[in-house]
């Protein structure tokens, strides 16, 4: 039946207009995917990655890092809708600080850095077939932040979403958008190519491209990363940060052993009997950040000579076709991540960097923690801690009733409280937060008296002020 199964799927991506690589790519995971492959990445096999180039030990010098700048675009990543905190817009809409969403801020911070440098920095974004009209109505507010000769954004592919059962395409009429699924972002150098942008940035005269997730605002196009990556020769490179109990279930760098390669693991590649030492950060010390940078010259190279099937390793993403409803059809989603690129690419580099960085959003908890105090939004735009002396607080609300971004909204209408002196804020229970609360040291709302409301001016653990 999969044979049936591919010459399904393949018509119906000819008839969404799905470019013919893009199907060549899918053709090749199905065929792997029929085999019973798995992607699964074997703790026997690797090493960990134990001596990373060091940020703090790079010094390409100002001149050349202007020079590499100079030559680097900017690519964000923009395709999620957000669906596990009940968005159906694009994620990047949401608003994060003093009333700038995720777009606001990243275009900020790349005019910023185009005013401080002298560059010109272009900034494409990957959108996906769900993000790209909203998008687009966004970045029409910024004339001047258009590049000529290079588009504002490509979109990325997408493919059929396979029946479990028979990996024949599913038939979904109650949704038929949910029938489809983007390829994981590792549709990135497929999408950039097939889209006409990858030659767009060459023949502007672009050399690199610094790629990261448009929910982290942490990565920002650094001129001294950009020197030392022009400088190493290196054909691509991940940026890395030492790993910490909270980063126990993220995808991490390793050697493999058979030839020394860099490759990534992720948790959807990891068997269960290796569980253990996929979450031991102090034998896997580094994760990925999924900032990445790319020597577009070599990348355009490597898709010719490969017809454009690069072969990174499969992920296999089980899930029902809708997500909201547990009864739906179990379908598989075929994926690949673009950190996964750097086993790909002899030669490719790791780097280590500091975890202002890494700033994802990928719940409410993170969004709560970067609308407060604890962060500020510096003259550049770049996001920063506003306290030196500690680390970002642990944050952990009831899932119960703040993962959904309505719901979580409902339960701050005056803005989140104050966590500049907090160490760990956690909430047990329905609570709805009035004005001006502040949150110190280590504080845990219990559930006795939920719902409830935590009053205007409360100060919840020692006061800060005495």
């Amino acid at each position: 039946m999969s044979v049936d199964g591919l010459a399904a799927a393949q018509e119906g991506m000819r008839e969404a207009g799905v470019h013919s690589i893009a199907i060549d790519v899918f053709t090749y995971y199905y065929r792997l995917l029929e085999t019973g492959e798995t992607g699964i990445v074997s703790e026997a096999d690797i090493e960990p990655l134990t001596d990373p180039v060091r940020l703090d030990d790079v010094n390409p010098g100002e001149e050349a890092g202007l020079e590499a700048l100079a030559a680097t675009a900017v690519v964000k990543l923009n395709g999620g809708l957000g669906t596990s905190m009940g968005l159906d817009r694009a994620k990047s809409l949401l608003e994060v600080r003093e009333g700038l969403n995720f777009l606001d801020v990243i275009v900020r911070q790349v005019q910023r850095a185009r005013m401080r440098s002298g560059v010109r920095l272009p900034l494409v974004f990957m959108s996906s077939f769900r993000t790209h009209d909203d998008t687009l109505a966004v970045l029409d507010q910024y004339a001047e932040l258009a590049v000529d000769g290079v588009d504002r954004d490509f979109v990325q592919n997408r493919e059929p979403k396979l029946r479990a059962d028979d990996l024949t395409p599913v038939d979904w009429p109650a949704d038929p958008d949910l029938a489809w699924c983007p390829p994981g972002h590792g549709d990135l150098y497929t999408a950039i190519t097939t889209s006409g942008v990858l030659q767009q940035l060459l023949d502007a005269g672009f050399r690199y491209a610094f790629v990261s997730n448009g929910d982290n605002l942490g990565a920002v196009a650094d001129p001294a990363i950009a020197g030392w990556f022009a400088a190493s020769g290196a054909p691509f490179a991940s940026e890395v940060c030492r790993r910490t109990s909270a980063d126990r279930k993220g995808g991490h760098l390793a050697v493999r052993r058979r030839d020394g390669q860099l490759v990534l693991r992720d948790s959807a590649q990891t068997a269960e009997s290796d569980a253990a030492s996929f979450g031991d950060i102090t034998l896997h010390r580094y994760f990925n950040a999924n900032n990445l940078w790319l020597d577009l010259h070599h990348l355009a190279e490597t898709m010719q000579r490969t017809g454009g099937v690069l072969g990174l390793p499969m992920i296999r993403n089980e899930k029902n076709v809708d997500p909201s409803d547990k009864a739906s059809p179990k379908v598989i989603q075929i994926e690949t991540a673009m950190g996964a690129a750097v086993e790909v690419f002899a030669g490719a580099q790791a780097l280590e960097v500091d975890r202002s960085r890494f700033l994802p959003v990928k719940s409410t908890n993170d969004l709560l923690a970067l609308r407060s105090d604890v962060y500020e939004l510096a003259d550049d735009c770049s996001v920063r801690l506003a306290r030196t002396d500690a680390d970002a607080p642990y944050v952990d609300l009831d899932g119960d009733f703040y993962k959904l971004i309505a719901d979580f909204d409902a339960r701050f209408p005056a803005g989140v409280p104050s966590l500049r002196q907090a160490k760990s804020f956690v909430v047990h229970g329905d609570w709805t937060f009035e004005r001006d609360v502040v949150v110190s040291g280590q504080v845990e709302v219990d559930r006795d008296g939920s719902p409830g409301v935590i009053q205007a001016g409360t100060v919840l653990g020692p006061d800060p002020a005495r």
